[in-house]
């Protein structure tokens, strides 16, 4: 019954998913700028020639809280970042809404769990998430030195708020990591992603 609820729930919070991206793997992952907590400016095109982990977050999400929580997304930017992977989160929740934490909390939030991102962005118009097609939190893109996106989608494949479920899980952005540096194509270039959905404003 726990199993099922979890995955009903995961479900409803998914937000509308309607098949249709706005960035497809193959796409060249369009450019943008945004400014992290300290005020600094960061554009994509910064990171040219670099592997780059997007990573859509809110702060408050159960779906969030059970990857950070558990250790498991920091640990993975930690093992991307040594890699030489460039890890950008991104929250696009506008004023007011979900997820619209003032700086201090969100600085707090990343201590707390040990987060390791190059930086925290935040996109409060939403027009970086409405431009990769971000729908949930997490949402996860990975995109190769080329500047091409690999990968879209899901963290991994147990789309429930139990950090139980880590361990047995497929961790979609790791693997497409490891295929990519190989020199060998995506084998599971797009999934469906779950979690919050993203708190975009009108």
């Amino acid at each position: 019954m726990k199993t099922r609820l979890a995955l009903i729930f995961a479900i409803l919070s998914a937000g509308a998913f309607t098949g249709a991206q706005a960035v497809e793997p193959g796409d060249a992952a369009p450019n943008f700028t945004l400014t992290d907590l300290s005020g600094q400016q960061h554009s994509l095109a910064d990171y040219k020639g670099k592997y780059v982990v997007l990573e859509w977050n809110n702060p408050e999400c159960p779906f969030v809280h059970k990857h950070y929580d558990s250790g498991n997304m920091p640990k993975l930017q930690q093992e991307a970042r040594a890699k030489g992977v460039v890890w950008l989160t991104i929250n696009s929740a506008a004023a007011g809404r979900q997820g619209d934490e003032d700086t201090s909390k969100i600085q707090n939030f990343l201590k707390t769990d040990h987060a390791d991102p190059t930086a925290y962005l935040r996109d409060p118009k939403g027009a970086v998430g409405r431009l990769y097609g971000a729908k949930t939190t997490p949402d996860m893109y990975v995109i190769n030195p080329d500047g091409k996106l690999v990968y879209d989608g899901a963290i991994d494949n147990r789309p429930t708020p139990d950090p139980a479920d880590i361990p047995g899980a497929t961790n979609y952005v790791r693997v497409a990591l490891d295929e990519s540096m190989s020199g060998k194509p995506v084998a599971v270039a797009t999934t469906r992603p779950y979690g919050c959905s993203v708190k975009y404003g009108n």
